[in-house]
Formats: C-alpha cells, structure tokens, sequence
C-alpha cells in the first residue's frame, strides 16, 4: 500500500464529524450476489449486504471478494441513504497471510524453528528468503536452516496489517446510526464460460439432434453462492490496463424465476443468457448447465478435397512452374446444419466446442468429430469439420506448363477423385486457388465450376461408389509487360 503524507491524511479525516469513532465493522453475508460473466474471461460482480453503521465514521471491511478483482472498477454505494452514505478513502488490501510474507513481517525478531529430526531452534530471524531461514541465537551463533529441512515455524502472534482474504477496506462517513445495506460492485479476471454441444447425428446423415451446456469456470479466487448468473455472449471491447475507469452502480434486480431454464435475449450488441434459478460457482470449480435443445434439425454432410495451395493475396507474378504442388491427397469431411427457425435449429450458438456423434449398430454413440465454431446468429449456416474419410482418395497434378510470351501463361491441372466405397455417390467439392496472378482466364474445363470470388473457382463433382473421377482445366494468367 503506498504512504499517504499527513497533509492528505488531515484533509481525509478533518471530512469525519468532530467526536466521531471509527468503528470496524466485520464483512456480514451476502443478501444478493449476482455475476455477469464474459467469454473472455472476465465476470461483473454485484455483491449486497447489510452493515450496522454508527453515526459518523466507519471503517468497513469487505472480505470474500475476488483474488483477481481489478481494484481500478470498484464502486461502492448505500442502497439505505445513497445521500447520507459517502465513502471518504477506499482501499483494497491484499497482503495475505503466507511463509514468506510472516518471515519478513518477522525480520530482527524471535521465532522458533523445528526441523525434521525434532531439534527446535529459537533465534531473532535475520533472512527468510531465498529458500533458507537464517537465525541468531542468544549466544550470538548464526544458524542457516534449508526450507526443505523445515518441520515447523512458531511465531509469537498475527502481525498487524497481515489478512486471510483479500479485502475491501472503505472509510465511511453516515449521517445516521443503524442498519445499512450496501452494495460493492467490481470486475474480476478468472471467471469465464464457453459453450460446450453435444451433436448426436442420425444414422442417414440426413439430421440430428443438438444440445448445448453452458461451462462455467471460476479460478478468481472465491465462491458465488445462490447467485444470479447472466451470461454475455459477444466480443466486449475492453480498455487497455491504464485506461479502465470505474463502472457505475447498477442496481440489481431480486432474481423471481419460474422455471429452471436458462433465457436468451439481446442486450445491445450481444447475447444474454439468465441461468433461471440461483446458482453457487465454486471456487477453482466447473460447472455445467444445459441451455440449448434442438431435436430433428435437418443436416447435411458433404466432402472437400482442397489439394491447391493456400493463397496469401497477390503480392507477385509467380511463373515458377512446380510452385503449388502439394501433395494432398485427404478428402475432408464436413456437417451442415442451420440455425434458422425454420429448417434449422432456432436458435443462435455461442462460440463453443462442438462434439458430434453417431450411433453404431449397438446403439453405443461414437464420437465421430469435433470442432469449434465461432459466435453464430440465428439464421445462419454452421459448418463442422469432422475429420478425413477413410475411403475417399484426391490427387491433384499440374499436366501442362507453358510461357506463351514473356506476359502469359497457361497451365492445366488433371484432379483425380476415388470413391472406395461399398456403396453410395458421394459428392466431392473442389475448390481451386488461382494464384499465380489477378488476371486470369479458365480456357476449358471438364466439368461445370462456379467462381468464389476473384481469386478462386469450385467444382462439385459427383462420384459413383468404386469408381473415379477425372476433373481437368486450363487456366492462362497474364499481366502488363
């Protein structure tokens, strides 16, 4: 904690009514918790109790609240006399009860040490750092005892300033004596919440049933009992460490739930979800809680095999001709789906984990892939890749490669797409990059293809169970000389 001069400390107290006593008031439970916590972690605690104030000054101390609070969003206010009620110092106070802490606490006074053999020395500690208990006994000796042969350290009492929590500590000046119920609002780290959904897609591949849980994960260093929990689904812009300013008092609304079910709505730019029933989040705990049910949502599956190079923009005339062979010969496999309400799965998903299953002939549900999508609005498409299928086979070769003039060229590739099957035509998507330059040309092409967008083309290629497809085509690039 820094020194504050005489001059502040007479401007701080000369604001307490003459005759006042300070009196410290020791943290009751809470009346109402309630958290609001952000997927990136970081969570808004509103915390409410009441305190017993005596006309005049207090000192209030606010234990239990977060290891990891950020001191600079603190905001106290009286929900009794907000008039009456003004805080005149606010301190947080966080030097912890720990070894280290008590041996420099302790330094040039006498403590007792046992080491594992039972032999107890007493001595004035002159170091405890650096792993070794350095002691002076009476006789003058000056004794190094290593931590690790350390049984057991006596010190004589709790040394003032020392705490067991991380506390709140506020000066209080109240205009009446009794019964007064606050509420201390702050942000802390270490508290965040993914989604996390469970896709149990039907044997045709033709549709499946969705669930998602809410993972909660508090490591901020305390519990939330009976809480109310809101979750905000979104990117929340946050200021830079030094920038951050204290956050207005929001008063907070006594939870009435009906139900047990967790509701959606829009706050601003994002997503809410209220978890509808008091929830206790454990310290150093996960907690899950099902908030999306979507039975029957019709699915597709569909496969890829992306064998042409990654394309970074076009930065330079690439005439290099074996620049873009690559060799890949997977077909990916992919889930469709829609959120749509009609169609889909009506609903808009967090970002999150998806795990997709599928029964086997047992009726044993296997995993079968999994990915993460991003934040997702009703309404639109999620794809999930699933992995590569096992008996779908792409080869991509470069056939043909000339430089007509020192500003063309052309060149064509033979893509090559095996079905090893038993049975069933599958349909393979072909996306091809053109990367060599912006101006390009398709001359010919075997089968039909769409352009993406200005630098890419696709094919969609249907392939018979055991049988082979053959896609070729021409492409001719050129620039100014």
């Amino acid at each position: 904690m820094r020194k504050m001069t005489l001059f502040v400390l007479f401007v701080l107290f000369s604001l307490i009514p003459a005759g006042s006593v300070l009196q410290a008031q020791d943290t009751p439970t809470s009346d109402a918790v309630a958290v609001t916590i952000y997927n990136q972690g970081t969570a808004l605690v509103r915390d409410r109790r009441t305190f017993d104030l005596t006309a005049g000054g207090n000192v209030i101390n606010f234990t239990d609240v977060a290891a990891l609070i950020d001191a600079t969003s603190v905001n106290f206010v009286s929900l009794t006399d907000a008039q009456g009620t003004r805080v005149i110092e606010q301190n947080y106070v966080y030097d912890l009860v720990d070894s280290s802490a008590l041996l420099n606490r302790y330094l040039d006074q006498t403590i007792q040490v046992t080491v594992d053999d039972g032999t107890l020395f007493t001595g004035q500690l002159l170091s405890g750092r650096n792993g070794e208990i350095i002691l002076r006994s009476a006789d003058g000796q000056v004794r190094v005892i290593g931590a690790g042969q350390v049984r057991d350290v006596q010190f004589p009492d709790l040394p003032e300033g020392l705490i067991t929590r991380p506390t709140l500590r506020w000066l209080v000046n109240a205009d009446a004596t009794g019964a007064n119920q606050v509420e201390l609002t702050y942000l802390t780290g270490g508290i965040n919440w993914t989604a996390d959904y469970n896709v149990l897609l039907a044997a045709d591949n033709e549709s499946l049933d969705l669930n998602g849980w809410i993972t909660l994960s508090n490591n901020s260093g305390t519990a939330y009992r009976e809480a109310t929990v809101k979750l905000i689904a979104g990117d929340v812009n946050r200021a830079p460490e030094a920038e951050r300013m204290v956050m207005d008092g929001v008063a907070m609304a006594a939870p009435a739930f009906e139900e047990n079910a967790v509701e959606q709505r829009d706050f601003n730019e994002y997503k809410l979800y209220e978890i509808g029933r008091p929830v206790t989040v454990g310290n150093n705990e996960t907690k899950q809680v099902e908030f999306v049910t979507s039975p029957g949502v019709p699915a597709t599956t569909f496969f890829v095999y992306d064998g042409s190079p990654f394309f970074y923009g076009y930065y330079d005339i690439l005439t290099d001709q074996f620049y873009g062979q690559t060799g890949i010969t997977d077909v990916q496999n992919y889930l469709e789906f829609s959120t749509d309400d009609e169609g889909g799965a009506g609903v808009a998903l967090p970002a999150g984990r998806m795990r997709v299953y599928q029964e086997d002939v047992d009726g044993a549900a296997l995993l079968i892939g999994e990915s993460a999508i991003d934040h997702t609005p009703q309404g639109e498409t999620v794809q999930i890749y699933l992995g590569n299928a096992f008996d779908l086979v792409g080869e991509r070769t470069q056939t043909d490669f000339q430089i007509i003039t020192g500003s063309v060229v052309q060149e064509t590739y033979e893509i090559r797409l095996r079905n090893r099957k038993e049975s069933g035509t599958v349909e393979i998507r072909v996306p091809e990059r053109l990367f060599r330059w912006s101006n390009w040309e398709i001359l010919n092409s075997s089968q039909p293809f769409e352009q993406m967008d200005s630098s890419s083309i696709e094919f969609r290629a249907q392939v018979p169970a055991g049988q082979e497809v053959v896609i070729t085509y021409t492409v001719q690039y050129s620039w100014p000389r």
